[in-house]
């Protein structure tokens, strides 16, 4: 078979490229909602580990330990046919909740490494002038400690667009998961498979070249 028999076989007929744009809005819906809950969780949980509260530090910390300690295919498996097994939920939304919980626990340690990257003085001269705690760090911190994190940030939201590829051990068809349903159905495993890997390695570079061309834009926006 040529090499465009097998490119018109696996991508083309039967619209096979249709499932894989199916798959990869699957991959992308997951990834975004995923980012957007573990941003949230990561500040809470950040908040909590620099409280002057015990028990929300042991809190934070036990969140950390367990989530940082587990793999995310576990935690997945857990979330999906344990949790959540009950309720019927689907699956998509089942993924997207549990890619998050997963992300909250490195995008907290992200976040609080930022905080504390940013000179201390800077909490003090908020108070001087009259801001609350919360106020400060609304204020002054937070849009300080953004600019510090934002390489990280970025690097975490890349690894959990690769980290989705797992969510077909759910049954969810997401890139990875049609990719090997293509190469099943033709017995063809390098052209969806390459298919694949190629659109995972234009998503995370194009992705990469975004977030350097925002962290420029604020560097200058400094210097200005």
């Amino acid at each position: 078979m040529s090499l465009w028999e097998q490119i018109y076989n696996n991508l083309i007929a039967q619209d096979r490229w249709m499932l894989i744009l199916r798959g990869l809005g699957t991959t992308l819906l997951i990834a975004f909602g995923a980012i957007v809950i573990g941003t949230v969780i990561g500040i809470i949980i950040c908040l909590f580990r620099m409280s002057n509260i015990k028990i929300l530090r042991w809190i934070g910390t036990l969140y950390i330990t367990v989530i940082r300690g587990v793999p995310v295919i576990t935690q997945l498996m857990i979330f999906a046919f344990v949790i959540f097994a009950p309720y019927g939920m689907p699956l998509i939304v089942v993924a997207i909740i549990g890619f998050g919980v997963n992300s909250g626990a490195y995008v907290s340690e992200i976040f609080r490494a930022g905080i504390q990257g940013v000179d201390i003085g800077q909490m003090e001269a908020g108070r001087s002038l009259g801001l609350k705690k919360w106020q400060t760090m609304v204020k002054i911190i937070f849009p300080q400690a953004f600019k510090n994190i934002l390489p990280t940030y970025t690097n975490e939201f890349i690894v959990l667009i690769k980290e989705t590829s797992v969510a077909g051990y759910i049954a969810i068809q997401d890139l990875t998961k049609v990719g090997d349903m293509i190469r099943n159905a033709t017995f063809n495993a390098w052209v969806p498979l390459i298919t694949t890997a190629v659109i995972y390695l234009i998503l995370t570079l194009g992705l990469a070249k975004i977030f350097s061309l925002l962290e420029r834009r604020l560097a200058r926006s400094d210097r200005g």
